[in-house]
């Protein structure tokens, strides 16, 4: 009961260290603005981060548009439109959010300046299909690479290529107006170009890179498809600066923080975990059998963190997210080992196309899902971690959190 308590005050100052609200004031402090200032902000922290930039700048800001996921908006905003739309799928309310903010854009001047917030989920969120390109076909295409394994890079190359406003083709619409882009990441090596696939930045991947993805996962696409995949769109960009402002670091830095609070030794084992969800939860839990035994060398109680995004490639029809898969995973590794806990947690409080935010497993959860009849092999099998959590009190719920800097993964171990 302890460990639980543990992680479920690591789980909240973990959500509450990285709410985007005072990162977003201070870049705004550093900036200087010089003519009418309208802003743009998409992804699943878009209200969050609209609404820091709306107290900070006042009257300042002419007009707004907010683009996030469905029950992400908190309430209304000063000058500011917000719509909702479709994740991890695109649907036609991601269209029409879209093409007000091209309208918005059209609209800007050289005496203009946008400020264009960015933050994890964009890629869904923001899309306007090139011609002869349909939302269908968008759904369709997303929908494979989720289900191939696919990680947020290839997805984004792909993705790119459809687009009419993704890698910088959104910067070229706003010209003649600068654009100061806050960017807060989701992505390894937060790389801007990757996040929300880049709609302020040049893409820098090929033909050859988009082939190799198609190759990899054959993807199934009509001939126009394959048309729109062969040709190059990189492009100059002149007038974006773009700043990074959170990332899977500050989550495990906070993380760590908050153990340390709480008692544990904590130490950062990785920032860039990115492997199939199921493997990495193996892998924690042979760490946390490890320190159990006498093994490693952490000191108990320790708090083992890790970062990063993992993939589930799927071959059942069951119900989760990687998170929920990662700590299902994990618990045949502790099984019946004494004070140990393993949590994953998606910082967006969404994990996958589900209301949890991710899952948490002990050394009794496996000895839990027999009890009840539960065969922890096939809930796996059939990628359904959220009703085998479910059925033995595993899920995390934090409802919408209003951040988005990827995953951690915890390991307490007394």
């Amino acid at each position: 009961m302890q460990l639980r308590k543990d992680a479920n005050e690591m789980i909240a100052k973990i959500i509450e260290d990285n709410m985007p609200c005072r990162a977003v004031k201070n870049a705004l402090k550093a900036h200087e603005f010089s003519g009418r200032i309208y802003l743009i902000a998409i992804g699943k922290a878009a209200w969050t981060m609209a609404r820091a930039a709306s107290e900070f700048l006042g009257e300042r800001l002419v007009q707004g548009i907010v683009v996030t996921k469905y029950e992400h908006s908190q309430g209304d905003l000063p000058r500011i439109d917000i719509f909702e739309a479709g994740h991890p799928v695109s649907d036609v309310n991601t269209i029409i959010a879209t093409e007000k903010c091209i309208e918005l854009a059209k609209k800007l001047t050289a005496e203009d300046e946008l400020l264009f917030l960015v933050s994890g989920g964009g890629s869904a969120l923001f899309e306007k299909p090139l011609n002869g390109i349909s939302l269908v076909d968008i759904r369709g295409i997303t929908k494979q690479l989720l289900a191939s394994g696919a990680d947020i890079v290839e997805m984004n190359i792909i993705r790119k290529h459809f687009s009419s406003v993704k890698g910088g083709k959104f910067a070229k619409i706003a010209e003649p107006a600068k654009v100061f882009s806050i960017v807060l990441s989701d992505v390894l090596g937060d790389k801007p170009g990757v996040i929300a696939s880049g709609p302020m930045v040049p893409n820098t991947s090929t033909v050859d890179d988009v082939k190799k993805i198609v190759k990899k996962y054959n993807l199934k696409l009509s001939d126009l498809q394959k048309k729109y995949l062969v040709q190059e769109t990189s492009q100059d960009i002149n007038n974006v600066k773009t700043i990074i402002i959170g990332s899977v670091r500050t989550l495990c830095l906070s993380a760590a923080k908050t153990a340390k609070e709480l008692g544990y030794n904590p130490f950062i084992l990785t920032t860039t975990l990115n492997c199939e969800a199921s493997e990495a939860g193996r892998f924690l839990a042979s760490i946390a059998s490890d320190i159990k035994n006498g093994v490693a060398s952490f000191n108990k109680p320790a708090a083992i963190i890790a970062g990063g995004e993992t993939v589930v490639t799927l071959k059942g029809k069951g119900m989760g997210g990687r998170n929920q898969e990662l700590a299902f995973a994990a618990a045949k590794g502790i099984d019946g080992l004494n004070d140990v806990l393993i949590f994953a947690l998606g910082s967006d409080g969404t994990d996958g196309p589900t209301d949890a935010a991710g899952g948490m497993v002990t050394g009794e959860t496996l000895a839990n899902l027999h009890e009840k009849g539960l065969d922890f092999d096939s809930i796996l099998a059939n990628n359904d971690a959220y009703n085998g959590l479910n059925a033995v009190d595993g899920l995390i719920f934090t409802g919408p959190t209003g951040t988005n800097v990827n995953d951690v993964f915890v390991i307490l171990c007394k």
